[in-house]
């Protein structure tokens, strides 16, 4: 047992010093924080969402994988440069979602609902976007939230902030 203690008391600097440790993905990375609001069409109140942001190419890998879940008003946006067709899939994703894919000035282009968990399916934007907003599965449905409808957060033209 004490052998044991030792050798395992050695694996935190191994893994450093060889870099095995960026295989062992965290469940919960610590991806910046910040607030969004969509805001209907058609008038009315906006829904706001608790959001992660997705920023660097590691955390765009990683995005909710191995999570078990995701809260009603939480989401993980993953921001580009510039617009261009994106390409999401589920793997190692535990939890359904819905995928929003956002234009450059804000706009909703498209609306994937209830992503399949664990698929290997290749969900497409359709067009050329600036971003994809994750939101626990059913969220568009229950908020009423369609293309056309507009993501208020500062990485979109003439968006409110």
């Amino acid at each position: 047992m004490a052998l044991f203690a030792v050798a395992a008391a050695g694996l935190p600097s191994l893994f450093q010093k060889t870099g095995l440790l960026q295989f062992a993905p965290p469940a919960y990375a610590k991806m910046r924080r910040d607030k969004l609001t969509i805001e209907p069409a058609a008038g009315g109140p906006g829904h706001a969402f608790d959001i992660e942001v997705a920023s660097s190419e590691q955390e765009k890998r990683l995005g909710l994988m191995y999570r078990t879940a995701i809260g009603a008003s939480e989401g993980m946006l993953f921001p580009y440069m510039a617009e261009r067709e994106i390409s999401m899939w589920m793997r190692n994703t535990y939890i359904p979602l819905d995928m929003v894919f956002i234009h450059s000035n804000g706009t909703i282009a498209r609306i994937e609902e209830r992503a399949e968990p664990l698929s290997d399916r290749v969900i497409a934007s359709g067009s050329a976007v600036a971003a994809v907003l994750e939101l626990q599965a059913g969220t568009a449905a229950r908020l009423g939230i369609k293309p056309g409808d507009r993501v208020s957060y500062p990485l979109f033209k003439n968006a409110a902030h």
